[in-house]
């Protein structure tokens, strides 16, 4: 039997991601009903994306709102002083994820950027409070960093991690229409 083009298990495996955005619940079998291959295919493809971190997780998504939670966008513009490696082994070793967690907010997303903003934070908290209060923690420890910080309350999610929202007609009350 030949060996499969480069080409051919790029496209075998970006078959299989497609499925897996669409629900990582799946098991191996549906996905490999789905893509049309054998489930021992299916299972080596996702083996070898997980092995070199192509796929580096998988997550349920969630309504804050039915967990009592709500959700909120943090947008970061940093100074012009360069990052030092106290700062960046803070950054890398996620020691404000602990900080977060002692006052109740949980990060769905920590993204560097390039544009206006620096960075962009998703966080989860039971209350504004809380929000402003990781909001301070942020400024406090990377103080000299932090040019601007701006709190955005998350008013609804039409798509979330690849995924519509199935109360989506709901955004119309946000409207009044």
């Amino acid at each position: 039997m030949a060996k499969n083009s480069v080409a051919q298990i790029q496209k075998d495996e970006q078959k299989i991601i497609k499925e897996l955005l669409k629900n990582a619940n799946k098991s191996i079998n549906e996905v490999a009903k789905t893509c049309n291959f054998s489930r021992q295919k299916v299972w080596r493809i996702i083996k070898t994306l997980e092995k070199n971190n192509t796929i580096w997780g998988y997550t349920a998504v969630v309504d804050e709102e039915k967990l009592e939670k709500k959700g909120y966008v943090i947008l970061i513009k940093r100074t012009n002083k360069p990052v030092d490696k106290q700062v960046l082994d803070s950054i890398i070793s996620r020691y404000m994820e602990e900080k977060a967690d002692e006052i109740g907010i949980n990060i769905r997303s920590s993204i560097y950027t390039n544009g206006i903003y620096d960075f962009m934070i998703c966080i989860e908290a039971d209350s504004i409070k809380n929000a402003k209060k990781f909001c301070e923690n942020l400024t406090r420890n990377f103080s000299g960093f932090i040019q601007e910080l701006h709190l955005l309350d998350k008013m609804f999610s039409i798509k979330k991690s690849g995924l519509k929202n199935p109360n989506v007609n709901n955004l119309r009350e946000l409207f009044d229409l």
